[in-house]
Parts: C-alpha cells; structure tokens; sequence
C-alpha cells in the first residue's frame, strides 16, 4: 500500500533497513519465514472483508506485526544476534513516524477545512453551476489527476475525496464509484513526477531518472486514467444533484486555513527539494502554521459568535482517520519484517532473472497492488537490475498504478476507505478491477510505443 503509500513516503530515507540484507539470515525456507507469510496473509484477509465483519482493518495488521517481528527475534537470538531485529525494526519504526507526521498533518488540515465549510461551499458552487453528477465526476477525476503530480497522490486523494462526500452527499453511487474513479487519477498523475508518489521519488533519488525524464510518462498515465474513467462514467446516471436552497458562509478564518493548507505542501516540498529535509519537516513545521492561525481564528470566534464553538485545533487533529494512521504502522512494519526475512528479495531476483525486465516489470505493479508499492520498488532498486532508461520508467509507470487495481493497494485507496464511511470499500473497488485492469495494459502499451527510443531494445 503506497502504495503510501504510503505518498509521501516518498520522503524516507528508510528503507535502508534491508541495505544489510545480504548479512541477514535467510529465513525464506525456515518455519518463521512460512509462518510470518502466513499470519500476513490472515490479517490481510480480515483487511478485504472489513466491510461484512466490521472489524477494523487496523486491528488484525498491527497484532500480526508484533507477532511477526517477535518471531525473528527470536530467530535471530537463537542464533547470536539478539540485536539484529532491533536494528531493523527502528528503521521501519522510522519509516512510519515520518509517513505518520505527514499523514497526521494533511488530515488536520482536511477536518480544520471541513469544520470551517471550505468543503460544504465548493459543494455549493459545483451544484450551482449546474452540473451533474458525471460532469462532477470528470471534474473532480481531472482536479484529482493534476494535483497529485504537485501534491502527492495520497494528500491529493484526501482533498478530492472531501469534495465527492461533499458534493455526492445521499449519493452513495456516486460517492463509491466517484472515490474509485479519484483513487486512479491520484495515482496516475503521481507517477510521471518525482514528488506524485514515494516510488518516483525512490528512483529520481537513486539516481536513474532525471527529473524532466519522468515527464515522459504523461501520456501513459492521462491513458492509465482515461479509459477506466469513461467505463465508470455510465454507470453515473446523468442527472444533478438535489438543488440547494441554503446559503453558505465559510466560516472565520476557513480561507486562511486554506492558503496555508497550500503553503504547507509548498514548504514540504521546498524541505526536500531544497533543503533535503524528510517532507514530515515540512509538514510539521506547516502544522505550526495551524496552530498558529488557529490562535487568532479561535479569538475571532469569540467575539464573533460567543455562543458557538470556537476553533480547537487539537479536536482537529483527535478528528484524523486514526484507523488509516495504525493500519499504515502494521502494513509497514508487518512488511518490512518480511522482506528483513529475504522474501522481497528472493521474489525480485527471481522475476528479473527467469521472466526479463518487461514482464518483471509489469508484474512488479501487480504485486503492488496486492503487497505495497514501496517495498516491492525497493526490493528491486536493491536489486539494481541492469535496464535501460525505458525499462526503469516502466518499472517507475507500473509501480505507481498498478496499487490502483485494488483499494489497499495504495495509500491513497486506503485513506480514503477511512475517510468513506462506508460508502468506499474493498470489495466496491474491487467491482471496477476490470476496467481498471485494462487501463493498466493500455498504459504500458502506450509508454513503449511513445518512448521507443528509450529503450535499447524492443521490449519482448
């Protein structure tokens, strides 16, 4: 899951945990490794049927990752190494706190925006231009797909997805098929730039695409959106929303938290571009704006309204998806514990090896989709198999859409499985697997026929 997937993950040096992989047990033929495999793909399971048990899908993650780490260092005490596992462990334990800052801060931002009606008047003006409910789907998917190559894919989602619960609101139709269709776009706009999504930033920072060659991906990704969009498009009904009668008033200070929800993403991205600091920097240090804000908008509130609830900035943040932020804590720790266990590593070198860059590549969306972007990216930039520039931004396409075919495929699928209530589900995703499916094969078809010239020889 990113895939943030996990977007903004795009940020962590950490990863770096499996650089010593080669000085670590190889425990892919060992009881551990079987049973590790095993407990992850139960609470995966549990993950996928969410929506019948109501059983929270941080829940079972988080449980199997203590097992999981527990497990392997018990191995690795066995034999010697009682310290191996905890070193390892920080690193993941790193990884998370930097996505869980920056994820903690876009969240914040979304309820501070959502409680001022920033979201509730962009409703209102949508409907009172009078489109209907496929124009709003073209538009929000279009809004969607443009912001993420600046935003990331995961913040872009979160913003997007407000809007459709906003618009679409008694729609659930809409909304389910409206947060499928934003989920793609997120994810297909932040694969041609280094900052959509953390498995472009993982290869521009490797050095192995500059940063104007990912630009060469953004045809493939328009086409990855496009045509699953015109699929869903029909099964819009192509009527408008209820009329709204109400007038509404942004509350005080509600366009201030905007302009710094802008600035916020600007100063991340500054963090790391320029100052290469983790974008969580950045993140936090625009939560200071907020909370800085927020002093004179809950002053204002005050002598304004007396009688109402003032602006609380920490009810903001208690109000964040906290089941989104700890399911992030166990995918990521339960699946760095099993690529620490040699598996990521094994399945890579044996793809590369027996089944030739292309194939390999296109299966690397694939599993992301089913494992999470980010550890399958890294398992093969630790690989660094031999490829040329054309086979490097097709693994760099596939490993940023393919976490589209599924709803936990991508950090922004699973965020906004949080933020749905409902409405948006694995198994509401999953329906539209198909057309997203063929998407995916059209944009792969697409980059090698645009950008022949990249590749030293004709993909087979």
């Amino acid at each position: 899951m990113n895939k943030f997937y996990l977007i903004l993950l795009g940020l962590f040096p950490s990863l770096s945990f499996a650089s010593s992989v080669t000085q670590n047990l190889d425990l892919t033929n060992h009881w551990a490794g079987y049973l590790a495999l095993t407990l992850f793909v139960i609470a995966y399971i549990f993950v996928m049927i969410e929506e019948f048990t109501h059983f929270r899908k941080s829940k079972p993650v988080i449980l199997v990752a203590g097992i999981i780490w527990a497990i392997i260092a018990w191995v690795y005490a066995s034999n010697g190494m009682p310290h191996a596992a905890e070193s390892a462990l920080r690193h993941n334990i790193l990884e998370y706190a930097e996505l869980f800052l920056f994820l903690l801060v876009a969240m914040t931002y979304i309820e501070a925006m959502r409680e001022r009606l920033v979201f509730e008047k962009l409703k209102v003006w949508l409907i009172s231009r009078g489109f209907s409910f496929r124009q709003l789907f073209w538009l929000t998917g279009f809004i969607a797909f443009f912001m993420s190559p600046i935003a990331d894919n995961l913040t872009t989602a979160l913003i997007m997805g407000a809007v459709v619960m906003a618009v679409g609101s008694g729609n659930a139709r809409f909304i389910s098929i409206g947060f499928v269709n934003i989920v793609v776009a997120a994810n297909a706009g932040g694969a041609f730039s280094p900052f959509g999504d953390i498995t472009t930033l993982m290869v521009w920072q490797k050095g192995l695409v500059d940063f104007q060659q990912f630009f060469a991906l953004f045809v493939p990704s328009l086409v990855n959106y496009i045509i699953p969009a015109v699929i869903m498009s029909f099964a819009i009904k192509n009527e408008k929303p209820a009329t709204v009668v109400d007038r509404i008033v942004i509350k005080n200070g509600g366009i201030v938290i905007t302009f710094m929800f802008l600035l916020t993403i600007a100063t991340a991205v500054s963090f790391h571009n320029y100052l290469h600091l983790p974008p969580a920097m950045g993140m936090m240090t625009g939560l200071g704006y907020l909370m800085v804000v927020g002093y004179f908008v809950r002053r204002r509130d005050s002598l304004v309204e007396p009688t109402s609830e003032r602006f609380d900035i920490f009810r903001k943040i208690a109000s964040a998806e906290w089941d989104t932020l700890l399911f992030f804590f166990g995918v990521i720790v339960s699946v760095g514990g099993i690529g620490f266990m040699g598996y990521l590593a094994l399945v890579s070198e044996a793809m590369y090896v027996q089944l030739g860059a292309t194939y390999a590549n296109v299966l690397v969306g694939i599993l992301s989709a089913i494992i999470d972007n980010i550890p399958v990216m890294f398992a093969v930039l630790t690989m660094t198999p031999d490829m040329d520039l054309g086979q490097w931004l097709l693994v760099t396409l596939t490993a940023g859409v393919g976490g589209s075919l599924l709803s936990v495929g991508s950090a922004a699928g699973v965020a906004l499985m949080g933020q749905s209530r409902g409405y948006y589900t694995f198994v509401s995703h999953l329906k539209w697997i198909w057309a997203i499916a063929i998407g995916y094969g059209a944009s792969i078809v697409t980059h090698i026929w645009i950008n022949s010239a990249l590749f030293d020889n004709v993909p087979i």
